[in-house]
């Protein structure tokens, strides 16, 4: 088994056979282009081809060489493709050989996707030191906790020393504040070598507002006819363009050996081909990569269409095997604050029902009017798809980031209810995940931070302290001026992970009783998941806040959740068969006619029938 990955780009600077580069650069705005080699001072005339690009095979550049593209006019940019940069986004890129890593773990083909824990993380403030290695300095605690999965937020080289990930200019190049690329193969080799799979979140739908050259030189990049809240749309109608987003998925997952790719936002991308971006980009990976390898592609999309989840007859995903199910993370934190502003407003009516639709069917939103979209229709029917093509959370970076003051659910909830929506989350048979501290009760906030300057800087500030005019709470200006500084450094400070906490008494508590859930479903659901069925899910509601739901995992097992996710005891009709597996309060003695405290939960397994249905097996 060979033990160097590559993964070829039609782009920017490759290595030949010969220890040559090729460079080509797509510059439709162009008429000439040359190439900058930085250390030598020599600026080579690249040849125009076909459809706007410019290329030059050349034996002056090698390995580190510091290179730039020279416009018509003399700019000089970095090449949109940089595999990594010499210092910050409008620095010279380099030459990088892929294959210089050797990676230790090359048999590794990941994991099915039902083993899948996810727990998402910040590179920047996970660790005290910032880094891809503070992270694999870390990955005992993972397996101290039981995820079996990390997902790292964007790390596309950004302006500055410090960005929450979302401003990235530079797909192709992992930041080297954080170690640049061969830091990030350490990470996903230790990760691997340990047994867990590491996936990458990734921005397709937007540009960051300072790095990006792009419009200079190839303005048929973007579009008019479609916008976003970030301007002009990118136009995936050319093909040079749709091939650029294609080739970076293959090559994280190739060249980084990343065993998934949380797609952001994609309900931000408009795209008016014949195929949309998202399905050719699934078809691709799905035909391009190992078959032998478990890849898995995972979406951000709040317009909740379900088409783009769809499984074969083996339950296997055609295109994207899962989403992040907003829905269920609204209702969960209606249930948890009682919020109704913004778009929790959709789930104030009933939140119990809603629970149950979300937990049984997938999407809340399938296709009915939403009084926070003035009416609009959102969302497609789910309910034919299998609980493992939902994520589902109680935070993440948006949860918390997008909040003025970064608030943590463990500020906004009693730990009773808290303590019952986790065990909800852990233990239910869709895919559960985890955002970074959430597992020992991290209180401090995680902030939206950048690192711009100049008017930029404060069109960040003043945009983002705008944003929060609606809410009463922010009504009067000299409210909003507290709302920190997306720009100051200890925005970004306050931001980072205290790992004396976990060590600490009451966090150590919640940090056993994270682990002790997943233990439960490491031992008793996981390995019933795989093949687990669409449609069979029940629910029964019970009193003002109980609920009862019921699912048939994929060996025939049932599997039963009865709680009480209100604040008053409720009576829950007679129990479902089966082993109990959790309790929650541990002094509550489940019976039918007896009381159920404010926010209990009990898991019940009925194995029964397993060993002779076999519904479902995969």
């Amino acid at each position: 088994m060979h033990d160097r990955f590559r993964h070829g780009l039609p782009f920017g600077a490759e290595l030949q056979d010969d220890g040559s580069v090729r460079f080509r650069l797509w510059a439709p705005g162009q008429t000439t282009v040359s190439l900058a080699l930085e250390d030598t001072g020599a600026v080579v005339s690249m040849a125009p081809q076909p459809g706007g690009w410019f290329e030059l095979v050349t034996n002056r550049a090698h390995v580190g060489s510091p290179y730039r593209y020279v416009l018509g006019d003399g700019m000089r940019v970095p090449d949109p493709a940089s595999r990594c940069q010499t210092g910050d986004v409008h620095d010279p890129s380099l030459v990088v050989d892929p294959c210089a890593y050797r990676w230790r773990h090359a048999s590794w083909r990941g994991r099915p996707w039902h083993e899948t824990v996810l727990y998402e993380l910040h590179v920047g403030t996970f660790s005290p030191e910032g880094t891809f290695d503070g992270v694999a300095a870390r990955l005992d605690h993972f397996l101290d906790l039981g995820v079996t999965a990390i997902e790292l937020m964007p790390v596309a080289d950004f302006p500055g020393g410090r960005n929450w990930g979302y401003d990235g200019v530079l797909p192709f190049a992992p930041d080297t504040a954080y170690g640049g690329p061969q830091a990030l193969k350490r990470l996903v080799d230790a990760a691997h070598g340990k047994g867990l799979m590491v996936f990458l979140d990734v921005v397709y739908n937007h540009f960051g507002p300072d790095g990006n050259y792009l419009h200079v030189y190839a303005r048929d990049f973007f579009t008019e006819r479609h916008h976003t809240p970030w301007g002009a749309a990118i136009d995936f109608a050319q093909r040079p363009v749709r091939d650029f987003f294609i080739e970076n998925a293959l090559y994280w997952l190739e060249e980084f050996r990343f065993d998934g790719l949380r797609f952001d936002a994609v309900h931000a991308i408009t795209d008016d081909s014949e195929t949309h971006i998202l399905t050719e980009l699934a078809e691709t990976v799905r035909r391009s990569v190992d078959p032998d390898r478990h890849v898995h592609l995972v979406l951000e999309n709040d317009a909740n269409e379900a088409r783009y989840l769809d499984r074969d007859d083996a339950l296997k995903p055609r295109h994207y095997t899962a989403q992040w199910n907003d829905d269920y993370h609204h209702v969960q934190h209606v249930l948890l604050t009682g919020e109704d502003e913004g778009y929790y407003l959709d789930y104030m009516d009933d939140p119990p029902a809603r629970l149950c639709r979300t937990l049984t069917a997938g999407y809340v939103y399938q296709g009915e009017p939403s009084a926070f979209r003035g009416g609009e229709r959102r969302g497609e029917p789910s309910a034919d798809l299998p609980p493992q093509a939902f994520v589902n959370f109680l935070q993440n970076h948006d949860q918390t980031g997008n909040r003025a003051f970064g608030d943590r659910l463990t500020r906004l909830a009693n730990p009773e209810a808290l303590r019952s929506a986790a065990a909800i989350l852990l233990l239910a048979p869709q895919i559960p995940m985890l955002y970074m501290g959430e597992e020992w009760g991290e209180d401090r906030p995680f902030l939206f931070f950048t690192d711009f300057h100049d008017e930029l800087a404060d069109a960040v500030r003043n945009g983002r302290r705008r944003e929060f005019e609606r809410f009463p709470a922010f009504s009067d200006p000299a409210v909003r001026e507290t709302i920190p500084d997306p720009n100051a450094l200890e925005t970004f400070a306050e931001s980072r992970l205290d790992w004396s906490e976990p060590l600490a008494g009451g966090h150590r508590e919640v940090f056993r009783f994270y682990s002790d859930l997943l233990a439960i479903r490491r031992r008793a659901i996981m390995p019933r998941l795989a093949g687990t069925p669409a449609g069979t899910a029940t629910s029964v509601r019970w009193g003002t806040t109980g609920v009862t739901v019921t699912w048939t995992l994929g060996d025939g097992a049932r599997l039963s959740l009865v709680a009480n996710v209100g604040d008053r005891a409720e009576t829950p009709p007679a129990l479902p068969a089966g082993e109990r597996l959790f309790v929650t309060p541990s002094q509550w003695q489940p019976q039918a006619g007896a009381d159920a405290p404010p926010w209990a939960v009990l898991w019940l397994l009925d194995t029964a029938d397993a060993l002779t249905s076999g519904a479902g097996r995969g």
